[in-house]
């Protein structure tokens, strides 16, 4: 089984150009396939396609890119 984001749960990741700054959102609610959140950077709450890592889910809030943050379900 994998490990899955849970709704009113909030999640952070550091950004790898600058490990000081945390970025966070908070999972309003999901799908099978999606989740909806609300966080840094966000003017409303959107909508995201999980995908997993190593039986973990995650998601790229700001796009795919070489040093883009991914926010894990761990």
């Amino acid at each position: 089984m994998s490990v899955q984001f849970q709704p009113k749960q909030t999640y952070s990741s550091r950004l790898v150009t600058d490990s000081d700054t945390i970025i966070a959102f908070t999972v309003l609610k999901r799908t099978a396939k999606t989740v909806t959140v609300q966080g840094d950077m966000l003017k409303e709450p959107t909508v995201f396609r999980v995908s997993l890592y190593n039986n973990v889910e995650q998601f790229k809030p700001w796009g795919s890119y070489s040093m883009c943050p991914v926010i894990s379900a761990n």
